[in-house]
């Protein structure tokens, strides 16, 4: 399976914009810029993409984990903050609030301790990634 987006940048790094668009076109010609990047700017940017990107991947594998223990999850909450330091990411911290009968607080830490390690995401990551999590509040 090959996943494609593409990005067109134009002018200087400061001054110029830039748009992105995927194969799905979820993100059609969606903008980006130095300013949405680095202040608030109007648009996304590449951090921002990182962190949906890990929350969802996170969500799912958590979700394969439950199903594969026999739970099904009512709802997964899953924000990733993405820490971005000297033009590098260092961190990824999950905050996860799940809904879930039945699991018990020690089995439900076990399988989120598996996706935090081995969601596909998780596993590109050359950064921290840790998770806080809140169970049935």
């Amino acid at each position: 399976m090959i996943r494609k987006a593409t990005a067109v940048w134009q002018g200087s790094g400061k001054d110029g914009k830039g748009h992105l668009t995927t194969a799905s076109t979820v993100l059609d010609k969606t903008q980006y810029s130095f300013k949405s990047r680095f202040e608030d700017g109007v648009g996304t940017n590449p951090e921002e993409l990182v962190a949906a990107a890990h929350a969802g991947c996170f969500a799912m594998k958590l979700s394969f984990n439950l199903q594969e223990a026999g739970f099904t999850a009512t709802e997964l909450d899953v924000t990733s903050n993405i820490t971005f330091e000297e033009g590098t990411l260092k961190k990824s911290h999950l905050v996860l609030k799940a809904t879930v009968d039945g699991v018990t607080q020690e089995k439900f830490d076990e399988l989120v301790k598996d996706a935090e390690t081995n969601c596909p995401i998780s596993r590109a990551l050359n950064m921290e990634i840790s998770v806080e999590s809140t169970l049935n509040s």
